[in-house]
């Protein structure tokens, strides 16, 4: 077989570059987007407001050219506000089935943790098993599908944690951040007469991505990386400052995003480096730590890069299929 990898990089450099013309100086952020993208995965954006969240998830459907839906999460909201709802029709004498907001490929969650729960779990089975069911009946979601969802991390008031099940639906949490004061100055000049996603192109069909992503799935994995990325996920489990450790959906997350990651870098084999690099990402919303570690302002973050520190990283020829050692 080819090797996939340069089709997959040529494909994440036209889509990063394309957003880095909206989303000026966030160009790691950008990448771990197109991981996410790339392995059909859900993005948590933890942050602030007014740092281009919104902004980031129209201009990555007007990239693709894909349909895209915005959310607005409210206290109020009900779950057939998200999923759609059958409303009789006089004329036929049926109930016909009104496609809520979900049905559409880019989906935009903003500030999904204002939902009330009941709401929040008209998600899951959308995230999970990219269907929703009304009235007993199951309706697919379109290809692709991808929820961004966002939260404002320094605001509670009026606001539902998400549950341990919803987070680990979320396949990364990324954070945007503030800009540098180079990049907030080309930001106000880019935005001085009108907004540049205005003027943004699709720079791929949604065909090739549905190809891309079946591609990333063949990047090779070699046992010792696998064993690594296992053991990562396991010490989470067993680290005496968490009350919760990674899922396997964690482990699976991993694996996925190191071989998008190898991919996006022209490699068609994963390197630990991949790993150690996404593992904070991938990893860290799915844990739950310890009052204890809490009150020591120890976070999931901190915790996974220790569990690193503290395994060792395999070595050898790690890009065939004959393990070494």
């Amino acid at each position: 077989m080819d090797n996939p990898a340069p089709k997959i990089q040529d494909f994440s450099k036209r889509i990063i570059t394309n957003l880095e013309k909206v989303i000026v100086g966030k160009n790691q952020t950008l990448e771990l987007v197109a991981v996410g993208l790339l392995c059909q995965g859900h993005l948590l954006i933890d942050d602030v407001p007014g740092v281009g969240k919104t902004v980031l998830a129209r201009s990555l459907a007007k990239s693709l050219g894909c349909e895209f839906s915005r959310i607005q999460f409210t206290p109020d909201m009900l779950p057939s506000d998200v999923t759609g709802v059958a409303i009789f029709n006089q004329v036929t004498r049926e109930f016909e089935y009104r496609p809520g907001p979900i049905m559409a490929q880019i989906i935009l969650a903003d500030e999904i943790n204002r939902a009330t729960p009941k709401t929040q779990s008209a998600m899951l089975e959308a995230m999970e098993e990219r269907q929703v069911t009304v009235d007993g009946v199951t309706y697919p979601l379109p290809k692709p599908f991808m929820v961004l969802g966002t939260q404002n991390p320094i605001e509670y008031e009026g606001t539902f944690p998400l549950p341990e099940a919803q987070l680990d639906r979320f396949f990364m949490r990324v954070r945007m951040g503030y800009p540098a004061l180079m990049d907030e100055i080309r930001i106000l000049e880019l935005q001085q007469l009108r907004h540049p996603i205005l003027d943004l192109k699709s720079v791929a069909e949604v065909t090739e991505l549905l190809e891309i992503q079946e591609l990333v799935k063949t990047i090779f994995v070699s046992p010792p990386v696998k064993r690594y990325i296992v053991e990562i996920v396991r010490a989470t489990r067993d680290n005496s400052d968490v009350y919760l450790g990674s899922s396997p959906r964690g482990s699976l997350g991993l694996f996925r995003a190191g071989q998008a990651m190898a991919a996006m870098q022209g490699r068609n084999y994963v390197l630990p480096d991949d790993v150690k690099f996404l593992a904070e990402y991938v990893l860290a919303h799915r844990m739950v730590v310890q009052p204890a570690a809490r009150l020591r302002n120890l976070s999931a973050d901190q915790i996974v890069h220790e569990v690193m520190a503290n395994l060792p990283v395999p070595g050898g020829d790690l890009s065939t299929k004959t393990e070494v050692g």
